[in-house]
């Protein structure tokens, strides 16, 4: 009541998310450093290039109106002020991931889809070809999805929940924590720096800097090392961003979910369905009641089979008939991940489409 916290339980530490409000636009390093970078395929710009617009060493043009100037052309401090000098309020050119969002939001993918399909057939260089057949992929891509190419670039970024990132104390007064809160608290610092940099009208110089060195703040959080110098302890032990603690041999896949035996995963052996499609897999009936438990607990609720949990737990474990119906709603559009180890290559884990069937083995 007075400091106005919600009063809850406290497993909610373990799944509420927060957020940060950024004072500017950052862009998403696994867009921006992918393979094939995502942002760069989109707008046709080299990495380099891309880079430099990005972390403030050059300005982009965004709008050459009726200028001798090309859209997505780099220009140095000096040659900038020159031509705005020359030019006045003719051509529209920024830095930073402003500038690639105002690009990104002029990229209009049908337009683009079109243009590219008629290159491609045009074209009989075989590397031209290549090249417009990466940039057709992402397009389409993009348009299937529905996303907006512009939301590469963030304005918020997510806050992993406490428990996910725990403060241990330890005897003599001092801290454990988790390499996380150093990433988020550097995020945060540089952020109401900005914010208050901004506030005062700060020279665009130290402003420039300070988004520059937000935006490697959010890099690192990300993705620690993936550009630039990779930021460590006062042990010289390198601080494990969101990336390192998915992805590798003790990542949260193949360390603690593939080849284990855990609530969210199941194993068995793989033989033939000749009747399915390519994006389907067979899912032995068990196995995805296991898997889907909790949904399908409530779904029963839902329909009004069980009033309570604890009526609807007792309905599944005497399999009455209608609890594959509420499993089979559940399932639809609900991918699973089938992992066949030794996992070495991204193709040795992939999703699928589950179908219900009778037996024990997951069917192909």
């Amino acid at each position: 009541d007075k400091c106005g916290v919600e009063v809850i339980q406290s497993k909610v530490r373990r799944y509420r998310l927060g957020h940060i409000e950024l004072s500017t636009p950052v862009a998403h390093i696994w867009f921006l450093k992918g393979v094939p970078s995502r942002i760069g395929t989109l707008l046709d710009m080299t990495m380099r290039h891309l880079e430099k617009a990005l972390y403030f060493e050059s300005y982009v043009v965004i709008d050459c109106g009726d200028t001798n100037l090309k859209e997505k052309e780099l220009l140095t401090e000096d040659e900038y002020k020159k031509k705005s000098a020359e030019l006045g309020t003719r051509f529209k050119a920024g830095m930073g991931a402003e500038a690639i969002r105002e690009l990104l939001r002029r990229v209009d993918l049908d337009v683009l889809s079109k243009e590219l399909k008629h290159k491609i057939r045009e074209t009989l260089s075989l590397g031209i070809k290549k090249k417009l057949t990466k940039r057709l992929k992402v397009v389409e891509s993009f348009k299937n999805s529905g996303d907006k190419p512009e939301w590469m670039i963030m304005d918020v970024i997510p806050v992993l929940p406490p428990d996910l990132r725990p403060l241990v104390p330890l005897e003599g007064g001092r801290f454990a924590t988790s390499d996380l809160n150093d990433l988020y608290r550097r995020v945060i610092n540089r952020n109401n720096r900005l914010k208050r940099l901004m506030e005062l009208k700060a020279p665009s110089v130290i402003i420039k800097n300070e988004k520059r060195m937000l935006q490697e703040a959010v890099d690192a959080l990300f993705d620690n090392g993936r550009r630039g110098r990779v930021l460590k302890t006062a042990t010289k032990r390198p601080l494990k961003s969101l990336s390192d603690m998915i992805k590798g041999k003790q990542g949260r896949f193949r360390q603690n979910l593939l080849g284990k035996r855990v609530d969210y995963s199941g194993r068995s052996v793989i033989v033939i369905g000749p009747e399915l499609k390519l994006h389907q897999c067979g899912l032995p009936k068990r196995m995805a009641l296991e898997l889907f438990k909790p949904l399908v607990f409530s779904r029963l609720e839902e329909k009004g089979y069980a009033t309570t949990i604890k009526a609807a737990k007792k309905l599944v474990e005497k399999e009455q008939p209608e609890i594959w119906d509420a499993l089979e709603e559940v399932i639809r559009e609900h991918p699973v991940l089938l992992n066949r180890a030794p996992t070495l290559h991204r193709l040795g884990i992939q999703a699928f489409d589950p179908i219900l069937v009778e037996g024990k083995a997951i069917k192909l």
